[in-house]
């Protein structure tokens, strides 16, 4: 097979904060075209975790999101701490967000969510048998409720098309495969 990557000539910055950066890099492909600008948003990596508790329910967040004008139905989860596994990430998101801990968890996958624009990677788990064991710690601006569904309320969420975090909903199918919930819904 051909190698298709591309060489970066030059890159600067077209915006840099804490939570979003954008760069327009030069690029050479591997047969000499250039293609200039291609611009590239370098946004954190992020974790978020299917949470079973030990009655079987999975929880999820229920939030705002502004760009969307929607308030969404959403895993647990955020962006990871500098030289934070996503392991760890995975745990302190579940715990803050949820108020819940779990000594069963397993990684599922990791996706890049954009891969033609974004620089990032998502990391998702699985975590089962989840029990209460603090309270909430959101963070200043996060504002969410936390709900528990049934495996056919889950399912439901899914066929009605009830859960649009497009990144999510793969994992989430990959957790319910590994839970054996999708085999009753056949």
């Amino acid at each position: 097979m051909r190698d298709l990557t591309w060489k970066k000539l030059s890159s600067s910055y077209v915006f840099n904060d804490r939570w979003f950066k954008a760069r327009a890099d030069s690029c050479q492909f591997p047969d000499g075209r250039i293609i200039e600008p291609y611009y590239i948003v370098e946004v954190p990596d992020w974790c978020n975790t299917v949470v079973i508790t030990e009655d079987e329910k999975m929880i999820l967040v229920r939030q705002y999101r502004y760009p969307v004008n929607q308030t969404t139905l959403e895993l647990p989860g955020g962006i990871m701490e500098k030289g934070e596994t996503p392991l760890s990430a995975a745990k302190r998101e579940m715990e803050e967000e949820t108020g819940y801990t779990s000594q069963d968890i397993q990684f599922l996958m990791k996706l890049a969510p954009n891969p033609a624009l974004h620089d990032n990677t998502a990391y998702f788990f699985l975590a089962r048998n989840a029990v209460p064991t603090v309270s909430k710690n959101l963070d200043p601006y996060e504002d969410l409720d936390i709900l528990f569904f049934t495996k056919q309320e889950v399912l439901a969420l899914l066929k009605e098309n009830k859960i649009q975090h497009g990144v999510q909903v793969g994992p989430l199918y990959q957790a319910l495969f590994q839970l054996g919930w999708l085999c009753d819904a056949i």
